[in-house]
Protein backbone atom coordinates (compact mmCIF):
# COMPACT_ATOMS: atom_id res chain seq x y z
CA UNK A 1 0.00 0.00 0.00
CA UNK A 2 1.49 3.12 -0.88
CA UNK A 3 -1.07 5.96 0.45
CA UNK A 4 -4.47 7.05 0.43
CA UNK A 5 -5.75 7.38 -3.02
CA UNK A 6 -9.25 8.66 -2.09
CA UNK A 7 -12.10 9.00 0.13
CA UNK A 8 -15.09 7.52 -1.77
CA UNK A 9 -18.55 9.21 -0.75
CA UNK A 10 -21.77 8.13 -1.34
CA UNK A 11 -24.55 10.74 -2.76
CA UNK A 12 -28.08 10.80 -3.61
CA UNK A 13 -28.44 13.42 -6.16
CA UNK A 14 -25.06 14.13 -8.09
CA UNK A 15 -25.46 17.77 -9.15
CA UNK A 16 -26.36 18.96 -5.47
CA UNK A 17 -23.48 16.72 -3.88
CA UNK A 18 -21.25 18.27 -6.39
CA UNK A 19 -22.24 22.15 -5.72
CA UNK A 20 -22.02 21.13 -2.23
CA UNK A 21 -18.69 20.21 -2.30
CA UNK A 22 -17.74 22.60 -4.19
CA UNK A 23 -18.44 25.85 -1.30
CA UNK A 24 -16.85 23.15 1.21
CA UNK A 25 -13.74 22.82 -0.69
CA UNK A 26 -13.22 25.68 -2.89
CA UNK A 27 -12.70 23.99 -5.87
CA UNK A 28 -14.67 22.47 -8.67
CA UNK A 29 -14.43 18.89 -9.24
CA UNK A 30 -11.30 17.86 -11.50
CA UNK A 31 -12.98 15.15 -13.63
CA UNK A 32 -16.15 13.85 -13.66
CA UNK A 33 -17.49 10.00 -15.35
CA UNK A 34 -20.22 6.81 -15.69
CA UNK A 35 -18.53 4.19 -15.00
CA UNK A 36 -21.01 1.51 -16.80
CA UNK A 37 -19.66 -1.71 -15.31
CA UNK A 38 -20.89 -0.34 -11.87
CA UNK A 39 -23.93 2.01 -12.80
CA UNK A 40 -22.45 4.82 -11.37
CA UNK A 41 -21.54 8.54 -11.66
CA UNK A 42 -18.29 9.65 -10.16
CA UNK A 43 -16.92 13.14 -9.68
CA UNK A 44 -13.24 13.72 -7.92
CA UNK A 45 -12.02 16.73 -6.16
CA UNK A 46 -8.48 17.43 -4.92
CA UNK A 47 -7.45 19.25 -2.05
CA UNK A 48 -3.51 19.41 -1.85
CA UNK A 49 -2.86 15.28 -1.71
CA UNK A 50 -5.90 14.12 -0.82
CA UNK A 51 -8.98 13.25 -3.50
CA UNK A 52 -12.47 12.94 -2.70
CA UNK A 53 -14.75 10.48 -4.92
CA UNK A 54 -18.19 11.06 -4.92
CA UNK A 55 -20.68 8.54 -6.32
CA UNK A 56 -24.08 8.36 -7.17
CA UNK A 57 -26.24 5.54 -8.36
CA UNK A 58 -27.69 5.58 -11.58
CA UNK A 59 -30.02 2.61 -11.73
CA UNK A 60 -31.83 1.19 -7.97
CA UNK A 61 -29.37 -1.95 -8.00
CA UNK A 62 -26.43 -0.40 -8.68
CA UNK A 63 -24.45 -0.89 -5.40
CA UNK A 64 -24.42 2.82 -4.75
CA UNK A 65 -28.22 3.21 -4.03
CA UNK A 66 -28.28 -0.01 -2.34
CA UNK A 67 -25.77 1.52 0.10
CA UNK A 68 -27.71 4.46 0.69
CA UNK A 69 -31.01 2.54 0.88
CA UNK A 70 -29.55 0.84 3.87
CA UNK A 71 -27.08 3.06 5.13
CA UNK A 72 -28.21 6.28 3.97
CA UNK A 73 -25.44 8.79 2.38
CA UNK A 74 -21.82 9.14 3.53
CA UNK A 75 -18.55 7.25 3.84
CA UNK A 76 -18.65 4.64 1.23
CA UNK A 77 -14.96 3.63 0.74
CA UNK A 78 -11.38 4.23 1.49
CA UNK A 79 -9.00 3.62 -1.26
CA UNK A 80 -5.31 2.83 -1.35
CA UNK A 81 -3.26 3.25 -4.10
CA UNK A 82 -0.92 -0.04 -4.67
CA UNK A 83 2.20 -0.61 -7.30
CA UNK A 84 0.79 -4.04 -8.48
CA UNK A 85 -2.40 -4.71 -7.82
CA UNK A 86 -2.33 -8.07 -8.70
CA UNK A 87 0.77 -8.88 -6.37
CA UNK A 88 -1.31 -7.24 -3.61
CA UNK A 89 -4.72 -8.99 -3.92
CA UNK A 90 -2.51 -12.02 -3.66
CA UNK A 91 -0.65 -11.19 -0.12
CA UNK A 92 -4.36 -10.32 0.75
CA UNK A 93 -6.19 -13.84 -0.18
CA UNK A 94 -2.99 -15.22 2.08
CA UNK A 95 -3.76 -12.87 4.87
CA UNK A 96 -7.06 -13.85 5.17
CA UNK A 97 -8.77 -10.94 3.45
CA UNK A 98 -12.19 -12.02 1.51
CA UNK A 99 -11.90 -10.08 -1.77
CA UNK A 100 -15.58 -8.94 -3.92
CA UNK A 101 -13.85 -9.84 -7.09
CA UNK A 102 -10.90 -12.03 -8.44
CA UNK A 103 -9.89 -9.94 -10.95
CA UNK A 104 -9.20 -6.25 -10.70
CA UNK A 105 -11.59 -4.24 -13.22
CA UNK A 106 -11.17 -1.08 -14.93
CA UNK A 107 -12.67 1.98 -12.92
CA UNK A 108 -12.99 5.59 -12.63
CA UNK A 109 -10.22 8.26 -12.60
CA UNK A 110 -8.48 5.30 -15.44
CA UNK A 111 -7.50 3.02 -12.20
CA UNK A 112 -7.65 -0.96 -11.80
CA UNK A 113 -9.71 -1.68 -8.97
CA UNK A 114 -10.30 -4.38 -6.30
CA UNK A 115 -12.40 -4.09 -3.22
CA UNK A 116 -11.66 -5.92 0.08
CA UNK A 117 -15.16 -7.10 1.82
CA UNK A 118 -15.86 -5.04 4.48
CA UNK A 119 -16.46 -7.52 7.06
CA UNK A 120 -12.30 -9.32 6.33
CA UNK A 121 -11.94 -5.16 7.56
CA UNK A 122 -13.46 -3.88 10.55
CA UNK A 123 -16.44 -2.90 8.62
CA UNK A 124 -14.69 -0.85 6.21
CA UNK A 125 -14.95 -0.89 2.74
CA UNK A 126 -11.16 -0.98 1.08
CA UNK A 127 -10.74 -0.68 -2.19
CA UNK A 128 -7.37 -1.31 -3.91
CA UNK A 129 -6.46 1.19 -7.16
CA UNK A 130 -3.92 1.19 -9.31
CA UNK A 131 -3.34 3.57 -12.26
CA UNK A 132 -3.38 1.73 -15.90
CA UNK A 133 -0.42 2.08 -17.55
Amino acid sequence: MKNVEHIGIAVKNFSEANGLYFKLLGVEPYKTEFVESENVNTSFFRVGGTKIELLEGTTPDSAISKFIEKRGEGIHHIAFEVEDIYKEMERLKSEGFTLLNEQPKKGADNKLVCFVHPKSANGVLVELTQEIR
